[in-house]
């Protein structure tokens, strides 16, 4: 599989038209078939189906497509990282965050470093844990700050800070005047969870033994859990750090049992020297 497949791919996908890919890609339209015929056979799986209103993408390319994406963020990130040397030069600080930590954490420190360091620029970049170990691994963020740890060669990780998570009921529910919430008394509650594939989910999956939550609807924002939560849609269970910076009324915060450790970690590159911008920043981070 050599990125002339992955990149031919990802135009026709855009396009769903060879036609309109060989365009894009200056080829002919039978040379963009002969590479997709290629990829099949590398992958294993079709592509794509002819239909009277032209190429139809597989549910296996659909799948595919999404990794397909995810590295191609890295070579847009890259040239990010060309942009912003030409504009500021290579003084610029670069941390990767994660959502949760973008929005509830990353303010508060950002305050404390400009009053310290007031003509220093800053470039805040948010993505899953997986993508912000690799912008750490390819030194494009001189830091990542993740929920949990991806399998990413090229990064050394420090346990910044733990958690246990809280279950959030809306206001009223039957359950928002216990003391403690149990897996158990979740029984038949439509639940929102954290996509597929995130490894937070994992672990409040692992606290359901015996699973018999509805479960309704997923997203990658946990700020976005707690408003459909607020809004009635259904039950979660959820790091406290976003129900404490957000304050969203209409949301029952109750302790949960069995413990689901939330954790935070601090990801730089391997071998890579902290310099006195990213030990600065380390410091108003942890006075946070």
């Amino acid at each position: 599989m050599k990125f002339k497949h992955i990149e031919t791919f990802r135009v026709v996908m855009l396009t769903r038209s060879m036609t309109l890919a060989a365009s894009q890609l200056h080829t002919s339209q039978s040379n963009v078939s002969r590479v997709i015929g290629q990829l099949e056979s590398a992958t294993g799986f079709r592509l794509f189906e002819r239909r009277a209103g032209g190429l139809v993408p597989t549910p296996e390319a659909e799948a595919f497509y999404q990794e397909v994406q995810r590295a191609f963020l890295g070579m847009d990130a890259l040239a990010d990282a060309a942009r912003l040397i030409r504009q500021v030069g290579p003084g610029t600080l670069r941390i990767g965050a994660v959502p949760s930590i973008a929005m509830c954490v990353m303010p508060k420190v950002m305050r404390t470093f400009r009053q310290r360091y007031p003509d220093v620029p800053v470039s805040i970049h948010t993505g899953d844990s997986p993508m912000v170990a690799k912008w750490t691994a390819t030194r494009y963020c001189d830091l990542g700050l993740v929920s949990y740890l991806a399998d990413t060669p090229g990064v050394t990780a420090s346990l910044w800070a733990q958690e246990e998570g809280v279950c959030i009921v809306p206001s009223g529910h039957r359950l928002s005047r216990r003391r403690k919430v149990n897996a158990r008394d979740l029984d038949g509650e439509p639940f929102v969870s954290l996509t597929q594939g995130d490894g937070t989910r994992a672990a409040i999956d692992a606290a359901f033994e015996v699973d018999r939550r509805k479960l309704i609807l997923d997203t990658p924002y946990a700020a976005t859990i707690c408003r459909m939560v607020a809004m009635g849609l259904g039950v979660s269970v959820i790091n406290p750090l976003v129900m404490r910076h957000l304050k969203i009324p209409g949301v029952v915060s109750l302790p949960f049992a069995p413990t689901v450790v939330f954790s935070r970690y601090i990801l730089a590159a391997q071998q890579q020297a902290t310099s006195n911008l990213t030990a600065a920043f380390l410091d108003c981070l942890r006075d946070e």
